[in-house]
């Protein structure tokens, strides 16, 4: 163990650290990895994107996952094989990529593992009282670490509830360090199955940043589109919402739930925006027969004004910030039209102009994270619930 440790100082101190960041969220679509390299930390932190790539789930695997995912009530006994069988997967996929990269695993330094989510529950989801928040995410790090040889960080969001935090969005950390910019506010907008984002303003001022989830990203329609067509994950280009037509009262059933109208910052998951959510807003709404094709368009429209209504609350204090996107949902052609017609007085862009590929954006941001625990440094956002000053992940050693 000594060796060990001694091996883990020697790497965390090197001038230029090579880390790789892992996200799986809640689409289950496949592993983003994402190869960076790191030169110092804080506020002098230099990131550099290697390499990027989403590694392929199986669907006997992907069936497993979702199998335990998001449910009140499962299978304890498939919780504990598939806390194994997620870091397996993913180890797995992290030494393909690594080879087909060029690499070897012993020039990786460290790993950044978000692990996969199967249950969000804050005090404001759950409402039990005496009961803490809570998340939980799979995939243990130890066995991540001993099938790659590399030491992995992982289990973040443990250390933001036990901070005081509500375990989401983290987003806020990285955000900061990576891409404020002195004379320009900015809003980082994640659409991802959640939607989430982080107002970084102009004048760097760390107490002033803040993240945020404000609604569904992709979750409900891609949870609808898994259900009524077959053989599909999510609605490519928004083919299928296109040929649909909004119900109204159907949108403000959709809308009607009291996460809306909470302050910031707030957090939620699939655990509230699920199909029974969906379905209990149709009964209330009474349109149970709805094509499925008003169903996916009134879904679209429920996430863009989510999202929407949000930065309206935040624009409130904002004068002409930009916009720069991230996230699966940016690529659905009709979210992004409701939203700049909606928001026409903000400019849009991706964090590609910031020389971050949008889809490897959550991956390289727990890897940043990982990069701030091994240089034992925390920003400090002020004493201000909900965001933490801390470093996260616990550290597993390969022997």
């Amino acid at each position: 163990m000594k060796n060990q440790i001694e091996d883990f100082y020697q790497k965390s101190q090197k001038e230029e650290k090579l880390i790789i960041g892992l996200m799986s969220g809640t689409s289950m679509d496949g592993l983003d990895i994402a190869l960076c390299s790191f030169k110092g930390h804080g506020s002098n932190t230099e990131i550099k994107l290697l390499n990027f790539k989403t590694g392929d789930y199986s669907e006997t695997f992907r069936k497993q996952v979702k199998g335990i995912f998001s449910k009140r009530e499962v299978d304890l006994e498939m919780v504990c094989l598939m806390n194994e069988q997620v870091a397996l997967t993913h180890a797995a996929l992290i030494n393909e990529a690594i080879a087909e990269w060029g690499y070897q695993n012993s020039q990786v330094d460290f790993i950044a593992s978000h692990g996969q989510t199967i249950y969000h529950a804050p005090k404001s989801l759950h409402q039990q009282q005496g009961l803490p928040n809570g998340t939980l995410q799979i995939g243990d790090g130890d066995h991540i670490a001993v099938n790659t040889g590399i030491v992995t960080l992982s289990d973040f969001r443990q250390k933001h509830i036990a901070a005081g935090g509500e375990g989401a969005p983290l987003a806020v950390y990285g955000d900061y360090l990576i891409f404020s910019k002195t004379g320009e506010d900015r809003i980082m907008l994640n659409i991802g199955g959640i939607a989430n984002f982080t107002y970084l303003p102009g004048d760097l001022d760390a107490s002033k940043v803040f993240s945020t989830d404000v609604g569904p990203g992709n979750t409900l329609m891609d949870q609808y589109v898994q259900k009524h067509f077959e053989g599909l994950y999510y609605d490519k280009d928004a083919a299928i919402a296109k040929r649909g037509h909004v119900n109204s009262a159907l949108l403000e059933a959709l809308l009607a739930n009291d996460f809306f109208k909470a302050e910031f910052p707030k957090t939620t998951g699939p655990e509230l925006f699920s199909l029974a959510y969906l379905e209990l807003a149709q009964q209330e709404s009474n349109t149970q027969n709805l094509s499925p094709e008003d169903v996916m368009a009134t879904l679209c429209h429920c996430s863009a004004y989510g999202i929407i209504e949000a930065i309206k609350r935040a624009l409130v204090k904002l004068s002409n910030p930009v916009l720069y996107l991230s996230g699966g949902g940016m690529h659905n052609p009709l979210l992004l039209s409701l939203l700049k017609q909606e928001l026409p007085q903000i400019s849009f862009k991706t964090t590609a102009d910031l020389e971050i590929e949008p889809d490897a954006k959550e991956a390289v941001l727990f890897a940043l994270l990982a990069n701030e625990t091994l240089s034992g440094s925390q920003t400090y956002f002020g004493e201000r619930e909900g965001v933490p000053s801390v470093c996260m992940g616990k550290i597993s050693l390969p022997k």
